[in-house]
């Protein structure tokens, strides 16, 4: 268990390039995932991580061990899952990462009513505004809203949902609103890093593409709505996560005639996973909850 317990301790640190972000991430204390890892290095008799004063690197030992360790990992998660699940039984423990704002606003519902559904399982929710490859990082679902493309992993596509460019009354007082894509170049805007920094929009006139000016950038949605709130500048939301703002008038749409690409709900399964009856039941769930929608 312990060599297991290093091994995850060195992906994470090769995944953020930071001791102090993977113990964030493990939950546990940056000493621990020092510890983990120097142990790990100890017992394969090689140095693993480059450590600078700035980030941390692998060494060309790490390089060679890095996919040899991936595979004992996911297979160790593998054995330990499917030998704690009865053949058919709902049962064990379902750990899942999803966005944040679609969390809040109704993801964290349908996660509960599938809890109540199925009391045999135990839900493990991380949140996070990514993309994640459910393989490497240990996850039994992920729920993304940004494409992606992993090995060994299925996708499955629910529900799309318009995006929508919108402000705060006040910063449009300010400084007016845009009457096309091009304008926003002119403007302040609030970006979410994981979506970059060019926005396309379709007209009727065929697509335009702008590189906006970032006031502010997170990688959390969550602070990208509520900064747009507060009048920061401009900012694209998905339209479920500022439908109360718009129908209270706290915030207000932008370019109406122009249209963003949607977003789509989707699962991403590791395909060592999928016969697992609460994973088969967790998906089953979220199409009753969702709907399903072509690739």
């Amino acid at each position: 268990m312990d060599s297991i317990e290093n091994m995850k301790a060195f992906l994470m640190v090769s995944q953020t390039h930071s001791f102090v972000d993977a113990a964030r991430r493990l939950g546990v204390a940056p000493s621990v995932v020092t510890k983990r890892v120097s142990q790990l290095e100890w017992q394969l008799h090689a140095p693993l991580l480059k450590r600078t004063t700035r980030s941390v690197h692998l060494t060309e030992a790490g390089e060679r061990q890095l996919a040899t360790i991936q595979r004992l990992v996911r297979d160790y998660e593998e054995l330990r899952a499917s030998g704690a699940e009865q053949p058919g039984a709902v049962e064990g423990n379902l750990r899942i990462s999803a966005p944040a704002a679609l969390t809040t606003v109704f993801l964290a519902p349908t996660l509960a009513a599938f809890r109540q559904a199925h009391p045999g399982v135990t839900l493990e929710l991380v949140v996070l505004d990514r993309s994640v490859n459910p393989v490497e990082e240990g996850f039994d679902v992920s729920l993304a809203v940004l494409s992606a493309t992993y090995d060994r992993v299925t996708e499955e596509i629910f529900r799309s949902y318009p995006r929508i460019a919108c402000a705060a009354p006040a910063y449009l007082a300010k400084h007016g609103a845009p009457t096309h894509p091009r304008d926003l170049a002119h403007h302040l805007c609030i970006a979410f890093a994981p979506a970059g920094s060019v926005w396309t929009f379709a007209g009727a006139k065929g697509p335009t593409s702008v590189a906006i000016r970032a006031a502010v950038t997170s990688n959390d949605s969550r602070v990208v709505i509520a900064m747009i709130r507060e009048g920061a500048g401009i900012g694209v939301a998905s339209e479920p996560t500022v439908q109360d703002d718009l129908r209270d008038g706290r915030l207000v749409p932008v370019l109406p005639g122009y249209r963003l690409p949607d977003l789509s709900l989707k699962a991403f399964v590791p395909e060592t996973r999928l016969h697992l009856a609460r994973v088969q039941a967790f998906l089953a769930h979220l199409r009753e909850t969702f709907g399903t929608a072509a690739p």
